[in-house]
């Protein structure tokens, strides 16, 4: 796949993951980013950042449909084309089911899946018409290893990697790759209330993510051979993964104590 002349749409990139994917497609010769955020200051810096791209910002949350409406006529409008759409927003609120608060609930379903489906949606009519396209979405090791305090977001995170089996099944037809993402723990902003020790960082999402584009790869999944092995034991053996929570129950449940980022 040739990048250089690629229009992008990604959402939450003005920061974390979402920057540092922004920065390594830039390194590739992208030059056309549409960036969709919640806060409109953060892609607006992204300008003086990237002085070479041709940057269409779009302040919105991916949990309102009528933004994600937004986002797509201004893509619409302004270039009447779209190559790649990254999904790549998200939020999480940890700790034990009976203790969120529905709000946080809700908006990790709205944010992180619901969103996610809708701008897809609403972007295919671009997406189909061109020739080499792809839809990449930003899952986690969590949706393929659900772990305890993290029920809600692990749900969202596992249902975003089934719906890109299924858009990939059902775009059989178009010139359309689609790809899911796994990042284990990133050193993020996301993750600074997490008590998580050695982590990823974004760089290393981003590269492994576009590496992934350009061989055509189903999914990207970090964390090497060992997180891959630790995927298979959990779909045939998810006893032992049963006992691996259980054992380090408590060691979780500290991690887990004050990981929100709404």
């Amino acid at each position: 796949m040739d990048l250089e002349n690629k229009k992008i749409l990604i959402t939450g990139g003005s920061a974390g993951i979402g920057k540092s994917l922004i920065q390594e497609l830039v390194n590739r010769g992208v030059k056309d980013i549409a960036v969709m955020a919640r806060r409109k200051e953060p892609i607006e810096a992204l300008k003086t950042e990237f002085a070479s791209v041709n940057f269409l910002p779009i302040q919105g949350n991916v949990a309102k449909a009528d933004d994600l409406d937004k986002a797509v006529a201004t893509v619409t409008e302004k270039w009447g084309e779209l190559d790649i759409l990254i999904n790549n927003a998200g939020v999480v609120s940890a700790g034990l089911l009976s203790e969120l608060s529905d709000e946080d609930i809700i908006s990790q379903i709205n944010i992180n899946l619901t969103g996610l489906i809708l701008l897809t949606k609403k972007a295919l009519p671009l997406l189909i018409k061109s020739k080499e396209g792809a839809i990449i979405n930003i899952s986690s090791s969590l949706g393929h290893i659900a772990m305890p305090f993290y029920s809600v977001y692990a749900a969202t995170k596992a249902g975003v990697s089934q719906f890109s089996n299924a858009m990939r099944r059902e775009l059989h037809a178009y010139p359309i790759h689609v790809m899911t993402v796994y990042p284990s723990a990133t050193d993020t902003d996301m993750m600074k209330t997490a008590g998580a020790g050695e982590m990823d960082t974004p760089e290393q999402v981003a590269r492994e993510t576009v590496e992934g584009l350009l061989n055509k790869e189903i999914n990207v999944i970090l964390g090497g051979k060992e997180r891959e092995e630790q995927v298979k034991t959990n779909f045939l053996e998810p006893e032992k993964i049963d006992a691996y929570a259980i054992q380090n129950f408590e060691g979780m449940k500290q991690m887990a104590k004050n990981h929100r980022s709404m």
